[in-house]
């Protein structure tokens, strides 16, 4: 035997026990993995809460249950195939480990977070592409969600929905998407994520329902939230955290809304509903910039009120109006502003200027932005609620001790005593 022959067989023997060790390593990775296809509307959001449950490996956005086109977003997105009963959904394929989440869970997971009763859409997105769609592997894997769904059934009957319309089908073939399409929103933080979900949940899911009491009487802000929704997030952190407003502010998932009156649709985070005594007003769906915010607040607290024409017309108290009378001799406390109720100004600053209006010699701190004002021929500095963006007055530099004067309508302020 050559020396050359027998490090060659060492060698194969050595590269065979790599490989042999390796294809050991993967089928203990591999060996509890499994994979399933839903379609329940737009991919990306679904894509997003799936892979929030844990126990799912990873999940991929894109195509299937179609036939006679191109299975490519600019196919089954053309006018010619949005109710083409060929037409490919826009479907996830899931994979989990069957050890930490079943495919049971799976299932009903599947079925709270989307209407399963919407025939060809969900919500506003509308077509074939958006059907609700299980297709399964097997006949157990079949067998087990049509358990399921008829499950959800009764449940969702309870509760006034209609008949399911989901099909449950065995999987011919999964097409990925486009790359681009792929963690769509964690590419897109801000990206299109809807919550379609009836708020109907299995038994085992149930939550105690809040109570809605509060929402009844009066004037209330109701804020449709949703864990899933970066919208959501955003709306808080950059309009609502600062709001300590007179009227109320809540906030409910889709379903916590029993026993109100609410005319829009309640699919779509964020929605913000203004409601009397738990009628809706009016409301403002998606996420909205500070400033429109406030002006719908000034709507629906102020209606046509000189309070309203002050804060966002730049408008002028009468002078020596009622509430200037009502807030000129104050106790000890603080003037906030009447829409975000952020404090503005402190009874300390006050001063009588003789002048008609509220005046003071300072404003708290951080609390009022100033603008330069060429209005009417004169050239002024403008102040406003840093908050609330509504115009409050103008700031003169003939204060007592030359100090500045804050000229301020009292019509845009309450008054909140100082606790002693």
């Amino acid at each position: 035997m050559s020396k050359k022959f027998f490090t060659n067989n060492i060698f194969l023997a050595f590269t065979a026990l790599i490989l042999f060790t390796n294809a050991l390593a993967s089928e203990r990775v591999t060996f509890h993995e499994n994979k399933i296809v839903f379609g329940a509307g737009c991919f990306w959001s679904i894509e997003k809460k799936f892979e929030e449950l844990p126990g799912v490996i990873n999940v991929d956005a894109g195509y299937a249950d179609g036939r006679g086109l191109q299975p490519k977003y600019t196919e089954i997105t053309k006018f010619k195939n949005k109710f083409n009963p060929d037409n490919f959904a826009e479907v996830v394929e899931v994979s989990f480990d069957k050890n930490s989440i079943s495919y049971s869970e799976l299932v009903r997971f599947f079925f709270e977070l989307h209407d399963p009763t919407q025939l060809n859409r969900q919500g506003n997105d509308i077509g074939t592409q958006y059907r609700s769609l299980i297709l399964v592997n097997n006949q157990e894997e079949k067998e087990i969600a049509e358990n399921i769904k008829s499950r959800f059934q009764v449940l969702l009957s309870e509760e006034g929905f209609g008949n399911i319309v989901t099909d449950i089908k065995f999987l011919e073939k999964f097409y990925a998407a486009e790359e681009y399409h792929q963690d769509y929103l964690l590419k897109n933080p801000n990206g299109y994520c809807p919550d379609h979900s009836t708020g109907v949940v299995f038994e085992s899911n149930q939550r105690s329902k809040l109570d809605n009491s509060a929402l009844l009487v009066d004037k209330q802000i109701l804020v449709l939230d949703s864990e899933f929704c970066p919208y959501c997030q955003k709306l808080k952190e950059e309009v609502l955290n600062d709001y300590d407003g007179s009227i109320p502010l809540h906030f409910r998932y889709s379903s916590d809304l029993h026993n109100l009156d609410l005319v829009s649709p309640t699919w779509a985070t964020p929605t913000i509903f203004f409601l009397d005594d738990g009628v809706e007003k009016f409301s403002l769906q998606g996420f909205v910039q500070k400033k429109d915010f406030y002006k719908a607040l000034g709507i629906f607290k102020l209606g046509d009120t000189e309070a309203f024409r002050v804060a966002f017309n730049q408008g002028t108290d009468p002078v020596f109006c009622k509430e200037y009378q009502l807030f000129k001799n104050t106790p000890e406390g603080v003037f906030v502003d009447k829409l975000s109720g952020v404090p503005l100004f402190d009874t300390k600053d006050r001063f009588n200027s003789k002048t008609g209006w509220l005046s003071f010699t300072r404003a708290l701190e951080d609390s009022v932005t100033e603008h330069m004002d060429y209005s009417y021929g004169m050239t002024r500095v403008e102040i406003k609620s840093k908050s609330s963006g509504i115009h409050l007055g103008h700031v003169f530099q003939d204060g007592p001790n030359g100090l500045p004067r804050y000229c301020i309508n009292a019509t845009v302020l309450e008054f909140v005593p100082r606790n002693i």
